[in-house]
């Protein structure tokens, strides 16, 4: 009687963990809601690109201390062990021995010709340009995953145009096939219905898979496993954008990080003008050494010490035109970035304009494409009827159809591509990740 309870008892053990496990797998397969600024929220949380530059900002902001350390004072110690021969200068007798010593040097740069005041100044302007690299960064994820996002939308829509018209056709092949049934209508007509919906279904397929390798891509780009279901909260709208093209490239030649980089650089390069120009001026430098050593370890025989405490002066007014050549380099790179900084303006003024066009182009087929819709759903309804009354063609019932899957079509795209340039618009105008237009 025990062994039968302890039986049934781990049988409901197994029973109840199977179907914890089973509840768990379902838990897990469902699919993961997410909305546009969740989906941006997560793609700068896990995104490697981010990641990457806040490591490079870290590493320019430690390159400010270092630059700062040439302003202050550095301890050198050395500690030399040896062990020499040499002969006795009385017997020549050769002989062995130890020797131990130590050396310590504090030295501070007291004047440097404004070198090092220089390579803080650059260090600081490096560190603004990588913070600025950071916020391009972002800004660049944020366009991914909202072009993704989008995507996704747009593939979704498709999806289920086609499934409409594959539904409307398999509803006209009935009409068709029961009105050939009893002889009102030719065998062709069947035929013809067939092949439109077999062409409509391949359509269907062909979108499906569009939709899979969409929700792929957007998991790429977010951070998810490749293979997880999504299911987008938004809907495909229609939000205007009220800024005009004037005021959008203004607003993108002040906060465009790319932009204000490329004054940055123009800074650091006159910069790199001040160090060159240094090495004409003098260098005066503090120091202060002891010096103790002695033939036992660790050499501190107080008899055997010494110390200098000095200032050391260094000026090189002849170096065979090396400063020179150094100074005419560095003016050469200012302008350079003089240059590169008017050449990115100019491309972030084309990146606004391209955009901000091709975002209008598609809310001018907003309209026309949603009233083509209106009119393709009316004209379908009428072939139906005129086809169902024996005065219309099934040709014109299957045409109506093409052009209303055609209409859908277009609607869906046009609205697909007024939310990617928009979002292309924002990325040219460098608005920041955390606001919106």
């Amino acid at each position: 009687m025990l062994k039968q309870t302890h039986w049934k008892k781990q049988l409901i053990a197994a029973l109840t963990g199977g179907f914890l496990i089973f509840n768990a797998a379902i838990a897990l397969a469902a699919p993961i809601e997410l909305s546009l600024d969740e989906s941006i929220e997560m793609a700068l949380n896990s995104n490697p690109a981010i990641k990457m530059a806040d490591a490079e900002r870290k590493s320019a902001e430690w390159g400010i201390s270092e630059a700062k350390g040439g302003k202050g004072p550095s301890f050198t110690y050395t500690h030399v062990d040896e062990r020499y021969k040499k002969y006795s200068t009385t017997t020549g007798i050769p002989y062995r021995s130890n020797y131990f010593t130590n050396t310590g040097t504090l030295s501070m740069n007291l004047y440097t010709g404004g070198k090092v005041e220089s390579a803080i100044r650059t260090a600081k302007l490096n560190l603004k340009v990588a913070d600025l690299s950071v916020e391009e960064s972002k800004q660049q994820i944020k366009l991914d995953a909202t072009v993704a996002y989008f995507t996704i939308l747009q593939a979704k829509n498709t999806v289920k145009a086609d499934q409409e018209t594959v539904d409307q056709m398999i509803a006209h092949l009935k009409n068709v096939q029961s009105q050939f049934d009893v002889g009102t209508v030719a065998k062709t007509d069947v035929l013809a219905s067939q092949v439109a919906l077999a062409d409509n279904q391949q359509t269907l397929t062909k979108a499906q898979n569009v939709y899979n390798v969409a929700v792929a891509t957007f998991n790429n780009v977010v951070g998810l496993p490749l293979q997880s279901e999504i299911k987008v909260k938004d809907e495909l709208t229609h939000e205007k954008y009220n800024l005009s093209l004037e005021d959008s490239i203004n607003y993108a030649l002040e906060h465009r990080p790319e932009a204000i980089q490329a004054d940055h650089n123009i800074k650091i390069a006159k910069e790199a003008v001040k160090t060159a120009k240094s090495g004409k001026l003098p260098t005066v430098t503090a120091s202060a050494s002891a010096f103790w050593g002695d033939t036992t370890f660790p050499g501190v025989d107080q008899d055997k010490d010494t110390w200098t405490v000095g200032l050391t002066s260094t000026w090189t007014p002849f170096d065979s035109g090396v400063t020179k050549a150094k100074i005419r380099q560095s003016d050469s790179a200012v302008v350079k970035a003089e240059q590169q900084a008017k050449q990115k303006k100019d491309s972030i003024q084309l990146a606004v304009r391209e955009a901000y066009l091709n975002m209008i182009e598609a809310e001018k087929r907003i309209d026309t494409s949603q009233v083509t819709v209106e009119q393709a759903e009316e004209n379908l309804k009428i072939a139906e009827v005129r086809y169902s009354a024996g005065v219309g063609t099934n040709t014109e019932v299957i045409d109506a159809q093409v052009a209303l899957t055609k209409a859908k079509t277009n609607y869906i795209q046009a609205m697909y591509d007024f939310n990617t340039n928009k979002a292309s618009l924002i990325k040219a105008m460098g608005v920041n990740v955390s606001d919106k237009l």
